[in-house]
């Protein structure tokens, strides 16, 4: 198979990432709502879609300050297109290929270390911090339903 990543916003599909992330254990609690507001505000995102189709299969998308940091986030691949390196081509394109190749990256993962590694990414030294979330409250959709 064939594809093409770029960084445009406007081709980014809402539902295709929206869906792709209710299936993924770190985006389950985001509406198409809250998803929308992510892709909107991000300072970059990234978008792979098949060649031949045109059809969105990947996403990245990245939160910075533009100057020396930047936060990865929500790179997905829907599963039918894994294991054609596409991971490794959005995240290249994200924090290789772009603006950020200098920054500082940062991100969280559970399960993908290796994929991250190849690019760089390592525990966090003795002058890394993180407060974790405190627990979400109910979506105010879900809380509406419940009372």
């Amino acid at each position: 198979m064939s594809y093409i990543v770029d960084d445009t916003r406007d081709r980014i599909d809402i539902d295709v990432v929206w869906g792709a992330l209710r299936e993924a254990y770190w985006g389950k609690w985001r509406s198409r709502d809250d998803v929308a507001t992510q892709i909107r505000q991000a300072w970059r995102v990234i978008g792979a879609y098949d060649e031949q189709t045109g059809e969105q299969v990947g996403f990245a998308r990245a939160v910075s300050d533009g100057l020396g940091f930047a936060y990865l986030a929500d790179v997905i691949v829907l599963e039918q297109h894994r294991s054609h390196g596409l991971g490794k081509r959005i995240v290249k394109a994200m924090i290789d290929d772009g603006p950020g190749a200098s920054f500082r990256w940062t991100l969280f993962t559970s399960n993908a270390h290796g994929l991250y590694e190849q690019f760089g990414f390592a525990a966090p030294g003795p002058t890394a911090l993180v407060r974790p979330a405190a627990a979400l409250p109910a979506h105010p959709t879900q809380s509406a339903l419940l009372a």
